[in-house]
């Protein structure tokens, strides 16, 4: 981390009240930094520690300077801003819940709630390749695998040198993951992958070739509990003979600006010690990264609610109607008073499940939060599509066009109840953990 380490110092530099810590300067652990700066006093439930203060006021100057601007014109042609996707490495923001010894910067779940919430308010479908990248693949290699995967990936991840992502989805197998069928076939110390995989983030940056570096999950016959198909996950890089990008996906509804794709393994043989965690372990991966990629969703929902409210206030104070500002008006009152309760819910229960999360934490142990992910993206979700449709409904005609940026929020929020998760997944979920709490004479948490 010595990128990841200046920007963090720069943000150490910047808080008032704190000393400068030369021994900060010189070399900068950012976990050594977080103890440091929460001997501060502590802000809010938002910001537990003046180090997420700082984090959030970085990111949030960053969006606004950086990100917004170039929102509405490469949604438009349906590009990835890469240029400025590498500047997020240098304010180390690829590795924010990676360890330093692997040029992370060693944040915790609130933090990354906190970078995916600023850059959602500027541009939703940049935040969703950024989650991609920085959860799905960096993440998700941090937690599950070995110290030489780790070296030889991590780096290059949390500087933007590689930009990664994650193969699950197929055609026939969305909600239904375990149905994939992509295969993985053992041949000494080689793995042969054949399958496609869909709806793949960041599986292009260009729309020509694919990205650069993708976890995928796959199924090995045999290797299950008697003898039945396992699951595991394999690392696949660009370039290797077969691996090849099938389409890019265009004309989506919204986060068009975050480039999705399918992706083809023809006989992709890759060495055993590509293979991440265990044979059958797949799952168990799996698990430990979804929860604090449903939070994160969850986060970007939050940042789409804040900034249609920004408009929806701004709007209505300015416009007048029957001689009067359309704030006097008791339905407006209504649609934007309605629209903050919600958005202020769902960040309390946010930042409340990310205070008590482990990022370590194995998914069978008393830690996991899938019961509260489960919940808070639900809740979410939907919040941001409802807020978003009352900012429209609050603009009228204005609404319905992309000056005003809320129909285009519109659209990016509907991909946050699709994916990662949809709604009825999570309502099955939530049942079915509520019901093992009751039955084993535990209490609804």
């Amino acid at each position: 981390g010595g990128r990841a380490c200046s920007a963090l110092a720069r943000v150490l530099s910047r808080t008032p009240g704190i000393p400068v810590n030369s021994a900060l300067y010189r070399w900068c652990p950012p976990s050594a930094a977080v103890r440091y700066m929460s001997m501060g006093a502590a802000s809010s439930a938002f910001e537990p520690t003046d180090n997420h203060i700082e984090l959030r006021r970085m990111v949030r100057e960053f969006s606004e300077k950086e990100v917004d601007p170039q929102a509405v014109a490469f949604n438009r042609v349906e590009k990835f801003n890469q240029p400025l996707f590498v500047k997020l490495g240098e304010l180390g923001l690829l590795g924010v819940t990676v360890p330093e010894q692997y040029g992370g910067s060693a944040f915790d779940a609130t933090a990354a709630c906190i970078v995916h919430e600023e850059l959602s308010a500027a541009d939703p479908a940049f935040c969703l390749s950024y989650l991609a990248h920085t959860l799905l693949f960096v993440n998700n290699l941090a937690r599950n695998g070995t110290h030489q995967q780790k070296q030889r990936f991590l780096p290059d991840a949390c500087s933007g040198k590689l930009i990664g992502g994650m193969c699950m989805s197929e055609a026939s197998a969305g909600t239904d993951v375990l149905a994939m069928r992509t295969s993985a076939t053992r041949d000494g110390e080689h793995y042969t992958i054949n399958g496609t995989k869909m709806w793949i983030t960041n599986g292009t940056l260009d729309g020509e070739t694919t990205g650069d570096v993708f976890l995928v999950y796959a199924r090995q016959a045999g290797i299950g509990r008697g003898g039945a198909d396992g699951y595991s996950l394999f690392l696949v890089e660009k370039g290797t003979p077969g691996f090849t990008l099938g389409q890019q996906i265009k004309d989506k509804c919204g986060m068009r600006a975050s480039m999705t794709a399918e992706l083809v393994f023809d006989n992709v043989r890759i060495p055993a010690e590509n293979l991440v965690g265990s044979e059958g372990g797949a799952v168990g991966c799996m698990m430990r990264n979804l929860e604090i990629e449903r939070l994160c969703l969850a986060a970007m929902s939050c940042g789409i609610a804040r900034r249609c409210i920004e408009v929806m206030v701004e709007y209505s104070s300015q416009r007048e109607a029957f001689g009067k500002s359309l704030q006097d008006f008791g339905q407006i009152q209504r649609l934007i008073a309605d629209a903050f309760a919600q958005m202020s819910a769902g960040r309390a229960l946010l930042y409340e499940t990310a205070a008590h999360m482990d990022l370590d934490a194995e998914p069978s142990s008393s830690t996991h939060k899938r019961l509260e992910t489960d919940a808070v993206k639900l809740f979410c979700g939907k919040m941001a599509k409802d807020v978003a449709d009352g900012a429209i409904q609050t603009l009228g005609g204005y609404g319905y066009i992309a000056d005003y940026r809320v129909e285009r929020l519109w659209r990016d929020s509907k991909l946050l109840e699709i994916g990662g998760g949809t709604n009825e997944a999570h309502h099955k979920n939530i049942v079915r953990d509520l019901a093992k709490k009751l039955s084993a004479g535990g209490g609804i948490p």
